[in-house]
């Protein structure tokens, strides 16, 4: 299991680097952040898009068969836009951009799709896995800004593909990955992974919790633009302690009550936000302790996964997580930036801390899906 963990650590360590290398790049060659932010919105709605229907495919015909071309195209493409010289046609950068984020591997979904298989205690290693993540979103970014400064901002295009290349085809030689196949299923089920009531709420959870992010992303920059990074990597830095705190004290939540407890520290923390914006010492330490309930929102929620998706569409069902993150962040990050020109950042905390209330809702008025998933399974595939 280390070994799984580990290469696909390394393999998704590029993911946290290719959105603020794309915008970096795509900023170099045409000169303008506007068009820099096409280019990466599209990498974002383009991943987002892609990643279901992998994880469909994943489930149809295995990982190693997915993963192997999906990372090979995903890096070659990395390759011709790196080359791409000054003045590029800003259509290009954006097609090319978009043909990263379709074909990015799944890493994540088939990582989660094999713990079950493979980890003596399933809720500490998806623990493991949420913490393992959250320190490639504080090391990925300042990653990318060092490769683009020391080298170019092409060049830095070409690390991320070439690690992402390496990790990937070191992840999908692994004797577990190979042999992986989804549960047996007579035929798929209707609405694939989404006909399951239980996966639709934990889909709407993360959308909300998504929906949380974007607003912090937003928020923050706008309270201090000078420090935004090392608040963000302070927030980042709560939710790997959290992870880890989480980890160690067996995983994260195991019931739908015990994730509502966790959802709820998550919302009354964000929500906490709003008090510190006069003092940015007093605002770091609030986004730490915030943050330190992202990693135990994602380990209890990968966790329920097993009980509800529906035999055949277990990867197809951690890739809807990972899309209605993506989704639920860029809306956030719209409506906060309107919020924020309008009212301050203050209101874009507001929001955060009201998204996590929504997935704290949620949970609460939709617990049965979860608590009957087995029941609602077995009918669903009779």
């Amino acid at each position: 299991m280390s070994t799984i963990l580990g290469t696909s650590v390394i393999a998704r360590l590029p993911l946290a680097m290719l959105g603020i290398a794309l915008l970096l790049h795509a900023k170099h060659l045409t000169g303008s952040f506007a068009a820099a932010g096409l280019v990466a919105g599209a990498f974002a709605v383009a991943t987002g898009a892609g990643g279901p229907v992998l994880g469909r495919l994943v489930d149809r015909i295995g990982q190693t068969r997915v993963l192997v071309p999906s990372v090979t195209a995903t890096a070659a493409l990395l390759g011709v836009a790196a080359a791409l010289p000054h003045g590029a046609p800003l259509g290009l950068v954006v097609a090319l951009a978009a043909g990263v984020g379709l074909t990015t591997p799944p890493l994540g979904a088939c990582v989660r799709a094999l713990i079950p298989g493979t980890a003596r205690d399933t809720r500490v290693a998806y623990s493991i896995d949420a913490t393992a993540v959250e320190f490639t979103w504080v090391a990925g970014p300042p990653l990318a800004l060092v490769a683009g400064t020391v080298w170019s901002t092409g060049g830095a295009l070409v690390v991320a593909g070439a690690v992402m290349l390496v990790g990937t085809l070191a992840f999908a030689v692994q004797p577990a990955s190979r042999a992986w196949r989804p549960a047996a299923a007579t035929t798929r089920p209707r609405g694939g992974s989404l006909g399951s009531p239980g996966l639709r709420t934990l889909v709407f959870v993360l959308l909300a919790v998504g929906t949380l992010f974007g607003s912090v992303e937003v928020a923050v920059p706008a309270t201090s633009e000078a420090l935004s990074g090392p608040l963000m990597g302070v927030w980042g830095l709560g939710s790997l302690i959290g992870g880890i705190v989480a980890t160690r004290r067996g995983g994260g939540a195991a019931t739908p009550a015990g994730l509502a407890l966790v959802l709820l520290f998550l919302a009354a923390g964000h929500l906490a936000l709003v008090a510190a914006t006069g003092s940015i010492a007093v605002l770091a330490v609030a986004l730490f302790v915030a943050g330190m309930g992202i990693a135990p929102t994602f380990a209890s929620v990968y966790a329920m996964v097993d009980r509800v998706a529906q035999a055949g569409t277990v990867t197809e069902a951690f890739a809807w997580l990972t899309t209605a993150v993506a989704v639920g962040t860029a809306a956030g990050a719209a409506v906060s930036g309107a919020l924020v020109e309008r009212f301050g950042p203050g209101a874009s905390f507001v929001l955060a801390g009201a998204a996590g209330g929504v997935a704290l809702l949620a949970i609460v008025l939709r617990a049965r899906t979860l608590d009957d998933a087995p029941a609602l399974t077995a009918a669903c595939a009779a």
